[in-house]
């Protein structure tokens, strides 16, 4: 190689802050012990989950780091020519924990492990920068997953949300529809009623029905007791000449009627009159019975409207006095999507928890985040307990799951960042990270877990009152 050759090379070495330090000859060496790699656009030289086998000088071109998760690809960063990459691999000795690709055709030098590690054992300086330098890389990194991680959520969030809407929505449309028609129906029958020569008796005992029908729901029978019923009512008003019987005898029976108890009303009427008093009494019983469905489903719309806006503190300061027991069954219900096809869920709450001071909304996040893992290490199927108790000045959450436990192997990396025992793709590696940030970091509480096949313990303990940071300190 010659001077000219030499120098050069040294120049493109030195000119990436890691090797700034290096001598002519130590840069001549590093430049031998690694190769000159030609990279087309749109190929990877790095996949995430491979082993780390090299440190990448990118000479020319320009690289996007990504990871997966789950069906996304998400962009991390992008590296041009002086910077390094795949730097975290050779020092941790680890798999890859993201994909980089050229964008444009590109030119990298590539240094195997044993030439690095000889860099870092001899040169003090070039360790303090890539120390550095994979700092602010870490910070980044996450920074921007996290912000993925919320991304992802508020679209679970939204999908969850519609899922759980749509079938008290998809109710009222459906008993709206049929409400005109029954009351059309009731109209008619009205009509008629008032068309016949009732005696004094009769018309007080139909006032007496119409006040039943304005009452039904003191009289409002167990969906059992209902279907129990609703045959031999079926068959009584089918006796007694009533045209369609089947039609009416659920909504009676939803209200409390049975066989037996319209003979007294077929002895009242003479029997011209029995039949319709009874469509007319059917007909209004049916009405009702719809108005009651739509005022269930608008029920079931507002209560998940309002767990929504406290799960997310809309419109209130970040600090809040949380109810701790409102703030899981708001994160259950949001999460209920995915509890409902399999995962039964056992709530196990001290009676009168005193309210806790906490940022609210990371609090919610920390609730996701464990029922969520607990979710995915049953395969969504098993059982989810959730509790709370007071111990002192402190509220202790726990989350448990009936999952195949936590291996051993990797229990003392749990809260690592990046760190994940799913499939490769899925996930950030960031859920139990951030949950052990807004514990201990932001609410100076604890977070620690217990584990073996079958149960799986998530225990969170709380002060009631936060401690306030000192001016000055931005409580991280």
């Amino acid at each position: 190689m010659g001077a000219v050759d030499t120098d050069k090379n040294a120049a493109l070495i030195r000119q990436v802050p890691i090797f700034a330090e290096l001598s002519d000859a130590e840069c001549d060496d590093l430049w031998a012990a690694g190769q000159v790699v030609s990279v087309p656009a749109g190929e990877f030289i790095i996949r995430e989950g491979d082993p780390g086998d090299s440190l990448y000088i990118i000479l020319e071109g320009a690289l996007e780091v990504t990871k997966r998760d789950g069906a996304n690809e998400i962009t991390l960063a992008t590296r041009g020519p002086r910077e390094v990459l795949g730097e975290m691999s050779l020092i941790e000795q680890a798999p890859r924990t993201a994909s980089v690709r050229a964008t444009v055709p590109s030119k990298l030098l590539a240094i195997g492990p044993e030439a690095f590690r000889q860099l870092l054992a001899g040169h003090s300086e070039a360790a303090a920068t890539l120390l550095r330098t994979v700092t602010a890389r870490l910070r980044s990194t996450e920074a921007s997953l996290v912000q993925a991680d919320k991304l992802a959520a508020l679209g679970t969030l939204a999908a969850g949300l519609a899922h759980e809407l749509n079938n008290p929505a998809a109710a009222i449309q459906r008993s709206t529809g049929y409400l005109g028609q029954a009351f059309e129906s009731w109209r008619g029958r009205t009509v008629e009623l008032g068309m016949l020569d009732l005696s004094p008796d009769e018309r007080v005992g139909l006032a007496e029905l119409e006040k039943g029908i304005a009452d039904c729901r003191l009289t409002r029978a167990s969906d059992v007791e209902a279907r129990r019923a609703e045959s031999r009512l079926g068959d009584r008003l089918e006796a007694l000449g009533v045209a369609d019987p089947w039609e009416l005898a659920p909504a009676m029976a939803a209200f409390g009627w049975s066989a037996d108890r319209i003979d007294p009303v077929a002895a009242r009427f003479t029997p011209v009159h029995v039949v319709p008093v009874l469509q007319w009494l059917g007909a209004g019983l049916a009405a009702q019975q719809l108005m009651e469905e739509i005022e269930r489903a608008a029920q079931a719309i507002s209560g998940i409207v309002r767990s929504v806006k406290s799960y997310a503190y809309l419109d209130q300061a970040p600090v809040q006095d949380v109810d701790i027991v409102m703030s899981l069954d708001d994160t259950l219900m949001i999460l209920n999507h995915k509890l409902k096809h399999g995962v039964s869920v056992l709530r196990n709450y001290e009676p009168a928890l005193p309210r806790i001071e906490a940022y609210a909304g990371e609090l919610n996040q920390v609730w996701t985040n464990l029922i969520d893992n607990a979710v995915q290490a049953m395969d969504g199927t098993g059982q989810l307990e959730v509790g709370a108790r007071r111990l002192g000045e402190e509220v202790e959450v726990m989350v448990a799951d009936s999952g195949p436990g936590i291996p051993e192997d990797v229990k003392g990396r749990i809260f690592e960042p990046f760190f994940t025992t799913k499939a490769q793709g899925v996930g950030t590696g960031l859920g139990l990270h951030i949950a052990h940030n807004i514990v201990v970091n932001r609410h100076h509480g604890r977070i620690g877990f217990s584990s073996r096949p079958g149960r799986t313990e998530f225990r969170v303990v709380l002060p009631l009152r936060l401690s306030r940071p000192a001016e000055g300190d931005d409580g991280q």
